[in-house]
């Protein structure tokens, strides 16, 4: 079906968004066609102001309004443990744990060679001048994916002759699941990933 130019345009856009298909571009264009004008306008205004004052933190690479985001900002954190973190939206989900006390370190993606995405493409080089000053541990908090795994591998094999300690998040059941629903690779990790009781 042809759509009008401003329509198709919309929806061009709204495709190149993350997870977003041809399918659901289309109804996101048609709701914001019914969306009243008011809120169309806070939502473009929205989006523009957050491009515009958003910027990295200097330091652990988090999108943040400052130079320096709340978390390094924050004198209470423990600057000598650092969890590497793959995207700002990660970060959310440690801290929701109200746990960690240390500070972050965001790459902004994981290496896949096979979309040419290298060391270069991500903020390796800017980890490693972090870890210039006194680090005592890097923890590696990328999923448990080819990709992740693959980040984590080649941050420890870069961390590990500098001398600081280089520790990575377990993997395996979740709580409350039963074994025989476990996939083979979830009951593999587990079992490699065990401890001490």
């Amino acid at each position: 079906m042809q759509f009008a130019r401003p329509l198709a345009d919309l929806i061009a856009q709204l495709e190149r968004l993350p997870g977003v298909g041809p399918k659901s571009a289309q109804r996101l264009a048609f709701h914001i066609l019914r969306t009243p004008e008011d809120d169309v306008r806070r939502l473009a205004e929205a989006l523009r102001h957050a491009r515009e004052s958003l910027r990295l933190c200097t330091e652990c690479q988090n999108v943040s309004e400052t130079a320096t985001c709340p978390i390094c900002a924050d004198p209470t954190r423990h600057r000598r443990e650092i969890c590497v973190v793959g995207e700002p939206r990660d970060i959310a989900s440690i801290e929701r744990l109200n746990e960690f006390k240390g500070v972050y370190h965001v790459l902004h993606g994981l290496l896949n060679p096979l979309d040419g995405v290298g060391p270069d493409q991500i903020k390796v080089r800017e980890l490693l001048v972090r870890l210039e000053g006194q680090v005592d541990e890097v923890i590696l908090a990328t999923n448990p994916t080819i990709e992740g795994d693959t980040t984590a591998l080649y941050l420890a094999k870069l961390i590990k002759p500098v001398g600081v300690k280089v520790t990575r998040l377990a993997h395996g059941m979740p709580v409350g699941g039963e074994l025989d629903y476990a996939d083979n690779a979830t009951l593999l990790s587990a079992l490699e990933y065990r401890r001490e009781m």
